[in-house]
């Protein structure tokens, strides 16, 4: 082999990988760049507006896709018929063969402020079912009381329930003088310028509860009374 055929071998091998090298760096990219090079779609393009905007649905938040939740459901809730406080809650215990039982008992007044007023107890395992128990009791033994135009009891009246003592007394332009349950009775029964006495020495709020609702019971009876 003489020297210019071997110089030839040389000079090929050495410059075929710098071709080669050349030739894939200024080639263009076909794969990941034509992807990547493409031009973005906005959001209504891709879809996703489309289905989440909305402004399409009256009452929607824009981009949540719901519709609006007041009309659907109306508008606001209507008022109970009777307002109610609790007076008194306590946890009771009963004692079985397997052991002891515990719930919750619960003495509450209710009234609409219009004249008519009950006290309820009720007993359960949980305090929303006595409390619900007890509303029911309330309702049951309601009475309508005796009232003037201006919402005050024509005299006084005294009643007594257990122990507890209640003295429930006009009082004209004093507006409402009572403590202890009383002032809840009288309240939820919707009575004005009054005054109340707890003349026992009871503290027993269910107690002087219902002797005060016993007393504004005897308002109808006392009056037909005099009367004749």
């Amino acid at each position: 082999m003489t020297e210019d055929t071997i110089q030839k071998n040389t000079d090929t091998k050495i410059s075929t990988p710098g071709a080669t090298a050349g030739e894939k760096a200024s080639a263009p990219r076909t794969g990941a760049g034509v992807s990547r090079g493409g031009p973005r779609r906005s959001g209504g393009e891709r879809g996703g507006g489309d289905r989440r905007g909305g402004g399409s649905r009256p009452g929607g938040r824009p981009g949540s896709g719901r519709p609006g939740k007041g009309g659907s459901r109306g508008g606001e809730r209507a008022r109970p018929e009777f307002d109610n406080k609790l007076i008194q809650i306590r946890r009771v215990t009963r004692v079985v063969a397997g052991g002891r039982r515990f719930a919750f008992s619960v003495a509450m007044v209710a009234g609409n402020r219009k004249g008519s007023v009950g006290v309820g107890i009720g007993k359960a395992a949980d305090t929303a079912t006595a409390i619900e128990k007890a509303m029911k009791n309330a309702k049951k033994n309601m009475i309508k009381v005796r009232l003037s135009n201006e919402m005050m009891i024509p005299h006084q009246v005294e009643a007594k329930s257990s122990s507890a003592r209640v003295m429930i007394m006009p009082a004209p332009g004093r507006g409402m003088v009572a403590g202890s349950a009383v002032r809840n009775v009288l309240d939820l029964a919707g009575v004005r310028n009054v005054r109340a006495k707890i003349i026992s020495g009871s503290k027993n709020k269910l107690n002087i509860a219902r002797a005060a609702v016993k007393a504004l019971g005897l308002l109808r009876a006392k009056r037909l009374k005099e009367v004749v």
